[in-house]
């Protein structure tokens, strides 16, 4: 037999016919549809989409605060302590940050730091009564976009990561989000029917997700060429962006987790680090601390605040089109980024993963937002340079163009905003290669069954069916359509993420006792007691009720 037909044949015997037949093919469906009738599709996609966010606003804001409790409960509680099985971590911490940071949100974190607060500046969010494009809507705008990107965000797929990652590993599970129903039905029974619809719509939300990415980063890569040095591409110029995504992510898969993704993150992780200090220090400095220090005392004064703010005069138009939107695209996203923190976590504790995933996360994000977005509002206040103009006439892809171009050292022969600029566009492209590798790494594991390590032509199959979606989809027209349809599974994830959360809170109740009264899990020192006589104790209380 030749290494083809072995590969070819390890890639048949892995593979979960239903799961993998359905992701593929509802996906495929999808992209079909929209090409024979591209507005028919688009109009009732876009229906489904307002019908969610304008009936179920609420819900999302709700479940999204609750995620956030439940996950400061296990950073401070007692459960915290409690393993993900009893192996050793696989990998240094500092790595393991920087993988999860590079497969969450990084690369919609480095596009949108020199947007968003300028967006908000010069409209204002609905929450507060301030004058657009004043001094007094800086602070506002800067501590907004601190709000939208750091904690909350980072909860589902922290959430999601803990559930899958303790049943998978203290249980048995399978390593597929539905390892998320094993309270309910055993790690034996989770390959029911209720499993595998929740593995298929995970794969279609993943492949959605990532494929609206892959066509997002393209186009405005493209549109940032077009701004800077006036060529237009087009359609070959689209197809030829994304095969250059699509190679270099899938390239990073294949080299597996070790050897690729860990250290393209940590790669990430400095270069994020050096284009936030250059800014810090070429920018309006003193401002700039000045106004992170506002706007961060204004995000944690407002939190619960803009957190449940579901702007009811104005009919919910600003909280659907921003706070809910932003909550209901990550947890469309929180398969994948959750299996894939459940797959990189094996023996660490749920304190670690729970503070990795909002903390250490928000402590990354956080400054990022308040010096790049913040040195951008101040230089547009000031008159140091129009970004807004241009983004009325391109888009938001040029902010950060105009933005590290403005960043220049005349007494320096190089030029300094030049090479920030060309460390902005190879940031977001790294970032984006991380985040669409542990996706599609996460895709294979759902479609094997859970295998943790799934063969090469099983990554590379996923890796090119998503950027020959993101391509079609770019050359019709048909990006945003998808983006609405993996949205609308914000919903029934938002669902399974409480599921989650159930399961986690039976389990420990059932496996430690009372919250109270354990030894094992104990935040500081020991009780003094067993674990078995905790346990017990619980278990007698509970027959004596």
């Amino acid at each position: 037999m030749s290494e083809s037909d072995g590969a070819l044949g390890e890639f048949f015997e892995e593979i979960e016919p239903s799961i993998f037949g359905f992701g593929a093919g509802i996906t495929l469906l999808f992209v079909g549809l929209f090409a024979v009738r591209p507005d028919a599709a688009a109009e009732v996609v876009s229906g489904v989409n307002q019908f969610v966010l304008a009936h179920f606003n609420w819900a999302f804001l709700i479940v999204m605060l609750v995620l956030v409790g439940f996950l400061v409960f296990l950073i401070l509680g007692p459960w915290g302590s409690i393993k993900l099985g009893d192996e050793s971590p696989e990998f240094s911490y500092v790595s393991y940050f920087a993988m999860i940071y590079s497969a969450g949100l990084a690369a919609g974190i480095v596009f949108w730091g020199p947007t968003e607060a300028l967006m908000h500046y010069s409209s204002v969010p609905p929450l507060y009564d301030v004058a657009a494009k004043s001094q007094a809507a800086i602070p506002i705008a800067v501590q907004y976009s601190l709000f939208h990107w750091s904690i909350t965000q980072w909860s589902c797929f922290t959430v999601m990561g803990l559930g899958i990652g303790y049943f998978a590993h203290a249980h048995g599970a399978p390593l597929r989000v539905s390892a998320v129903l094993t309270p309910f039905v055993g790690a034996d029974n989770v390959d029911n029917a209720l499993g595998k619809l929740v593995d298929i719509l995970a794969v279609f939300a993943t492949l959605g997700g990532v494929a609206t990415s892959l066509g997002f980063i393209g186009s405005q890569f493209l549109t940032g060429i077009e701004f800077q040095w006036g060529y237009q591409l087009g359609d070959v110029g689209t197809i030829a962006v994304i095969t250059g995504m699509t190679v270099l992510f899938t390239a990073s898969l294949v080299l597996g987790v070790d050897r690729g993704i860990r250290r393209l993150s940590n790669f990430n992780m400095g270069l994020f680090a050096v284009l936030m200090v250059a800014t810090l220090i070429l920018g309006p400095t003193v401002r700039v601390l000045e106004l992170s220090t506002q706007a961060t005392g204004g995000l944690i004064g407002d939190w619960f605040k803009m957190s449940l703010f579901t702007h009811f005069a104005g009919g919910g138009e600003w909280s659907n089109a921003w706070t809910v939107f932003y909550w209901a695209w990550p947890l469309a996203w929180s398969p994948f980024a959750g299996l894939f923190i459940a797959r990189i976590s094996r023996g660490r504790s749920v304190r670690e993963v729970a503070f990795t995933g909002i903390v250490a996360t928000s402590l990354a994000t956080i400054p990022w937002f308040a010096i790049v977005g913040g040195t951008a509002t101040v230089f547009q206040h000031r008159g140091a340079v129009d970004i807004l103009g241009p983004v009325g006439q391109y888009g938001e892809a040029v902010s950060g163009y105009i933005l590290f171009q403005a960043l220049q050292v005349s007494w320096l022969p190089i030029p300094v905003g030049t090479l920030l600029l060309f460390g902005f566009l190879v940031l977001v492209t790294t970032f984006f290669v991380t985040s669409a590798d542990s996706s599609t790494l996460a895709v294979s594991m759902m479609t094997t069954g859970g295998k943790e390590e799934p063969s090469a032509v099983n990554r590379i199959f996923w890796g090119l069916l998503q950027g020959v979606v993101a391509s079609i989809l770019m050359v019709i027209g048909g990006v945003e359509a998808l983006q609405s349809a993996a949205i609308v599974t914000g919903g029934p994830f938002a669902i399974v993420c409480l599921v989650a959360v159930a399961g986690l809170v039976k389990t420990f109740t059932d496996r430690h006792g009372s919250v109270i009264l354990q030894d094992e899990t104990v935040l500081f020192g020991r009780s003094g007691t067993s674990n078995e006589s905790t346990v017990a104790r619980a278990n007698v209380e509970s027959d004596d009720d």
